[in-house]
C-alpha cells in the first residue's frame, strides 16, 4: 500500500530529521524516500520539510500535519497487520514515556504482561523524571502525576485520587525521632526531587477542617531522579515526600514507614495522557483499560498498606 509506505516514510523523517536515516530503517534508497514525500506533500498541496543541503525540518504546516498523521498511520498499520495476520488480535507498537520511579518499578512488569497477552506490540519506553512533551516528541502518550496544566490534552485517568506519602527507613527515625506534624519537618533532614533547576521543597499537606499547610522543608539531598530519593530514603538518609505507588511496596515490607499519618499528603492523580483525541487509538484505549485495572486491584491488595486519607484518610 503506497500511501500508508509514504505516511511511514514521513513519520519517519520527522523523527529522524534524516532522509537516508529513514531509507536505511525501510530497507530503500534515500532516492525512493525523497521521492515519497515529494509524492505526499503533491497530495497535500503544501511543502512539509525545509530542505537545504545538511539539514531538514518540518514547516509548520507539516508540524500540523505531523500531529494528525501519527495516530493515522498507527491506527491504518494496526488494521493492516490485523487483515494480514487473519486474527483480531492487537497488533502495532506504542511509544509510552513515565516518570522513572513509577515505570521502573511499578508499569514495567504490567506492560510486559500486556504485551505477553497481545504479543504482535513492539513497545517504546522512554523513563524520565522531565515532563514529555506529547506534542513533539515521539511518542503516543505519558504517564504523568498531577493536573495536566494544558487544557487541550486528552487525560485518561488512571488513579485519580492518588497522593504523596510522608515516608522515611527505620533507621533514620530511630536516630532522629519521628515527626508527629508536618510543621516538624523542618527540624529534620528531607530528600527532595527537583525539576529543572526547580527543587521541591515547599511540601503541601491537608487535613479535615483545616486549611492546606504548606511547609518549607530543609533539603539535605537532592537528584532530579524519583529512584534516587527513594534510595536516598531507604537508606535512613532523610524523610521524603514521595508518590504513594512509588513506595507502597516499601511501606507494605517495612523498608519505610509512614510518617504524619492523620495528615493528608498532596494530590498527585495519575493519569495516560495524549495529546488530543487522534491519538488515542483502539490499541492505547486497550493499554488504558489494562492499567486502570491493574492499578485498581494492585490498590486493593490485602499485601499493600491502605492510603491514608486524614484523620479517616481513605484516598
Amino acid at each position: 500500500m503506497k500511501a500508508l509506505q509514504d505516511l511511514e516514510i514521513f513519520v519517519r523523517t520527522a523523527d529522524t530529521a534524516s532522509l537516508s536515516a529513514t531509507a536505511r530503517g525501510l530497507g530503500i534508497t534515500p532516492a525512493a524516500a525523497s521521492a515519497a514525500l515529494k509524492r505526499l506533500e503533491a497530495e497535500v498541496g503544501v511543502q512539509l520539510f525545509l530542505r537545504s543541503t545538511r539539514h531538514l525540518r518540518l514547516t509548520s504546516e507539516g508540524e500540523v500535519f505531523l500531529a494528525q498523521c501519527r495516530p493515522a498511520l498507527s491506527a491504518l498499520q494496526q488494521a493492516s497487520l490485523q487483515l494480514a495476520s487473519g486474527g483480531p488480535g492487537s497488533r502495532g507498537q506504542l511509544k509510552l514515556a513515565a516518570p522513572s520511579d513509577l515505570g521502573r518499578n511499578v508499569l514495567l512488569p504490567w506492560l510486559n504482561e500486556f504485551q505477553d497477552a497481545n504479543p504482535g506490540i513492539d513497545i517504546r519506553l522512554h523513563l524520565s523524571d522531565r515532563l514529555a512533551n506529547v506534542y513533539s516528541e515521539p511518542i503516543d502518550a505519558a504517564f504523568r502525576y498531577g493536573h495536566p496544566a494544558d487544557s487541550n490534552l486528552v487525560a485518561m485517568p488512571l488513579a485519580p485520587t492518588h497522593r504523596r506519602v510522608l515516608c522515611a527507613a527505620p533507621s533514620y527515625l530511630k536516630q532522629h525521632g519521628t515527626p508527629t506534624s508536618p510543621l516538624e519537618l523542618q527540624e529534620h533532614d528531607c530528600l527532595c526531587f527537583m525539576l529543572g533547576d526547580d527543587v521541591h521543597d515547599r511540601w503541601k499537606f491537608e487535613r479535615t477542617g483545616q486549611a492546606a499547610t504548606f511547609v518549607r522543608v530543609r533539603a539535605v539531598n537532592v537528584s532530579n531522579d524519583g529512584d534516587v530519593v527513594r534510595r536516598w530514603a531507604l537508606l535512613g538518609k532523610g524523610i521524603a515526600y514521595k508518590s504513594y505507588f512509588d513506595v507502597a511496596p516499601d511501606l507494605a515490607n517495612g523498608r519505610l514507614r509512614a510518617i504524619c499519618e492523620d495528615w493528608l499528603g498532596e494530590s498527585t492523580p495519575l493519569y495516560l495522557l495524549a495529546a488530543g483525541r487522534q491519538q488515542i487509538t483502539p490499541l492505547l484505549r486497550q493499554l488504558h483499560q489494562f492499567m486502570q485495572e491493574r492499578l485498581e486491584r494492585w490498590e486493593q491488595s490485602p499485601h499493600l498498606p491502605k492510603k491514608h486519607t486524614g484523620t479517616t484518610m481513605n484516598v
